[in-house]
């Protein structure tokens, strides 16, 4: 922690670099995202919010590192994090160079996420427990990750729940009823994993990019542990990855029978959080999911 920018580069770099240079990149919908350049010409990322609005930035940082402890898939180093009277609370990572993908880029991507998804959770959470060590945000809402011993009770209570809460001004009497059944028989459609899984959380086409070794780094996660079929859920809500990412993972990490079937109930989760955060365009996508499994 951090009071402002130059003084997290001087402590993490040393006090013989100066920042020569800030330049705006473009950074997603919630940030300002900028590149340091430092004296000697490293580089550096920079993202900002409000100052009331560092706890975005500490719940960043805290899942990158806990990704970062399972050594499956590259994440960009924490650096620092803080507040500045200039830019207002800021995160410091590693700046990711780009270069090409390597040719077997995305069964690499599936094997590596495959291996996040086998790494012992319990020295993170505790043993078979579902859930964080502290809440966190899912793009731009809360995100409530209260520790549960059944993932399914988990994603009834600190998942669906919140979020069907949050969106009552959308729903009518037919979803909110649709709503309320689905809940009262979750245990119907999901089914509890073989293990839990530390997830990435957020895992859309917009929250991994490629580094200088041609591999995918994650970033911005919302990470919790669950069941590892939320996450691949989530890489399919907005198109899919191409096959080869999905047969590599299945490869390394064999699903359980029925995971079509309850795909459509993890993504509610994200629709209805598109659906309060974005509006009444999504409302559709959730109604369709609540008439489905009601």
């Amino acid at each position: 922690m951090f009071q402002s920018v130059k003084d997290a580069v001087s402590s993490v770099l040393g006090s013989g670099r100066r920042i020569t240079e800030i330049t705006g990149v473009s950074g997603g919908d919630i940030n300002r995202a900028y590149r340091l350049t430092v004296s000697d010409g490293m580089c550096l990322f920079m993202k900002c919010n409000a100052k009331a609005n560092l706890s975005f930035f500490l719940a960043e940082t805290e899942g990158l590192e806990a990704i970062a402890s399972a050594g499956a898939i590259r994440t960009p180093a924490v650096l620092g994090a803080g507040t500045d009277e200039r830019y207002g609370a800021f995160l410091l990572l590693e700046w990711i160079e780009a270069a090409p993908r390597k040719q077997d880029y995305w069964e690499s991507f599936g094997r590596r996420l495959a291996a996040l998804h086998a790494w012992d959770t319990s020295g993170l959470i505790g043993n078979g427990i579902f859930g964080f060590p502290h809440d966190n945000f899912i793009g731009a809402g809360d995100q409530i990750n209260t520790p549960r011993e059944s993932w399914i009770e988990f994603f009834r209570d600190c998942r669906l729940a919140p979020m069907l809460a949050r969106a009552e001004s959308y729903l009518d009497a037919s979803d909110k009823k649709n709503a309320e059944q689905l809940l009262d028989h979750l245990d119907k459609y999901l089914e509890e994993p073989t293990q839990p899984s530390l997830l990435h959380g957020d895992l859309w086409c917009g929250n991994f990019t490629t580094g200088s070794d041609g591999e995918v780094w994650l970033i911005d996660p919302a990470a919790y542990v669950g069941h590892c079929e939320a996450d691949l859920a989530m890489t399919e809500l907005f198109g899919g990855y191409p096959a080869a990412f999905y047969d590599a993972y299945k490869e390394t990490r064999p699903l359980q029978p029925g995971y079509e079937r309850r795909r459509d109930i993890y993504n509610l989760y994200h629709l209805l959080n598109h659906l309060n955060l974005f509006g009444d365009s999504y409302l559709d996508a959730v109604r369709q999911i609540l008439r489905a499994y009601r």
